[in-house]
């Protein structure tokens, strides 16, 4: 059983050399000719002096070289940093000092974007570009820079990878964060292979299947399409889509088996039509980074009879934490199930004691997939990461678990539902509203396409609650859709949940990682309600 998450690959590639691992566009790369690829990536890493744990970013759409990149940095016993191809120079230019790059692998065409901020970057010394010429200006920058090829040739000899063991850390994922810059989780290889191997067991997945990967490489969802598919000897497609329709195709055109997605794109997705070959091979979908909308689900089901859809919940600190059973999903659909194999679930209200069933608490996730902090923040940790709470009182307090900010409860038979962030928790004339909740309304009206609940500053109330839709019907105009999903609020929710405005838009912004950005349109709309009478 592989220890480091790099040797998952040599592992399939020793059973099954000619299997194919990768696939993009009209390329294919089989696990032997993945295996070479790393292990050459890695050599050309340790030619160029990199140091154990030392940091390897790579900032690429999803193509090969990607991929080559974060596991050759593995291999030669770096730590990778996948960077998520649509931020901006302002975000890089936190992100490579924060955690001292010092190789970057990227394209011309970023790299040209990034001019400043590599110049101001003291630890990275070596850009490598994808493309097969370097920038025309190139010798502005104080960094070596080297095209891909010249990188993979640069070594001279063979060199021995740096010695790791399963507790070491091989990547650091920048989450998006709610306030402030974004904060770099540390993953060890025991985190990310017993995520690989958890996930994989209860997916069922096995060396026949094809996944789609959509989701961002920097997204711990995204990045555990590879490792789940390379733990098994799968493959997988590499895929950045420019409209959901794209997805589709893809499905069709590759034969795909597998497929995880957010939420704003399942809603999208459910509309569309599916051509029978893409319903007929797509034996499992997964939904994470938020609350499946019940409707949605229901619509899936529909349209895929055939398969099983998995609603998962996880946070980038423990990888992934929880998944509802496809047997579960028309018994309890708003439910995010239990504990993913290899991790406990606990429920820890404010005294530091575990719930009874129904009372809400944080959610707590202890074992092997807690990952070993934030890179450089102490005190981020240290309020994050803290002592285990059924650790019993004659051992010292040794193990740390992931305090999670999420609030949730569970029923009699220990199954979990989501209620909110602590930080999105709106508090309206003296009561807690769930945003979550208010935004499941808009959806069983069946009138929108996408739902997003704030809580702006009320003189009157403390917060009101606003509420962001898109259409999802021709209804009239907008004056008519808000007065629709107001009145089905009205039937649905007591009065201190319904919505003091609902404002229709054409789109809702959306993160690096595809979810709804809601820090964003609390930030859009913060003095809405200061022209609201109270």
């Amino acid at each position: 059983m592989p220890d480091l998450i790099h040797q998952f690959i040599a592992r399939s590639a020793q059973a099954s050399p000619d299997a194919p691992a990768l696939l993009f566009k009209d390329k294919c790369f089989s696990y032997e000719q993945l295996l070479r690829t790393v292990e050459s990536c890695a050599n050309a890493l340790l030619g160029l002096g990199i140091e154990p744990g030392e940091r390897v970013a790579v900032y690429l759409p999803k193509q090969p070289e990607a991929v080559f990149g974060l596991f050759g940095a593995a291999a030669a016993g770096a730590c990778f940093v996948p960077i998520n191809p649509l931020l901006k120079p302002r975000q890089l230019a936190h992100i490579l000092p924060h955690c001292n790059v010092r190789v970057l692998i990227t394209s011309i065409t970023r790299l040209e974007m990034l001019s400043d901020v590599v110049a101001t970057c003291p630890d990275l010394h070596t850009i490598v570009v994808v493309d097969e010429r370097l920038p025309e200006d190139s010798s502005a920058l104080p960094q070596t820079l080297l095209t891909y090829d010249a990188f993979c040739g640069s070594a001279s000899a063979k060199h021995e990878p740096h010695r790791r063991i399963d507790t070491d850390m091989t990547a650091i994922l920048y989450t998006s964060g709610s306030t402030g810059n974004p904060k770099g989780v540390v993953l060890s290889h025991r985190n990310m292979v017993a995520g690989a191997n958890s996930v994989a067991s209860y997916l069922g997945n096995r060396p026949e299947d094809r996944i789609l990967a959509v989701l961002p490489l920097s997204f711990d969802a995204g990045l555990s399409q590879l490792t789940t598919a390379f733990a098994v000897g799968a493959s997988v497609v590499l895929m950045d889509y420019l409209l959901p329709r794209d997805v589709i195709r893809a499905v069709v055109r590759y034969g795909i088996t597998g497929l995880a997605a957010v939420p704003p794109l399942w809603n999208q997705l459910k509309d569309l039509e599916w051509p029978a070959e893409a319903v007929q091979s797509l034996r499992y979908i997964t939904n994470t980074g938020g609350a499946m909308p019940v409707p949605t689900t229901h619509a899936l089901q529909r349209t895929l009879p055939n398969t099983l859809i998995f609603l998962m919940y996880g946070l980038t600190e423990s990888f992934r934490s929880t998944f509802l059973p496809p047997d579960q999903v028309n018994v309890r659909p708003d439910s995010m199930g239990k504990a993913i194999p290899n991790a406990e679930i606990l429920v820890i209200n404010e005294a530091g004691g575990e719930c009874a069933p129904r009372e809400p608490g944080e959610l707590v996730h202890r074992g092997a997939l807690v990952s070993l902090g934030y890179w450089n923040d102490p005190e981020k940790t240290a309020e994050r990461f803290k002592p285990c709470p059924v650790q019993p009182a004659q051992i010292p307090n040794i193990e740390l678990a992931v305090w999670s900010g999420d609030q949730v409860m569970k029923d009699e038979e220990g199954y979990l539902y989501f209620i909110s962030r602590k930080d999105e928790m709106i508090k309206t004339s003296g009561y807690r509203v769930s945003p979550t909740e208010v935004e499941e309304c808009a959806y069983a009206s069946g009138l929108v396409a996408a739902a997003a609940a704030v809580g702006p500053p009320h003189a009157g109330l403390g917060q009101a609650i606003l509420l962001l839709v898109t259409p999802g019907a021709d209804i009239g105009g907008r004056e008519d859709l808000e007065a629709a999903v107001l009145a089905h609020c009205r039937r649905e929710l007591p009065n201190f949940m319904v919505p003091s405005i609902i404002v229709v838009r054409s789109a809702l912004p959306l993160n690096q990682n595809g979810k709804i950005d809601r820090r964003a349109l609390l930030d859009e709309y913060s003095d809405i309600f200061q022209v609201v009478p109270a």
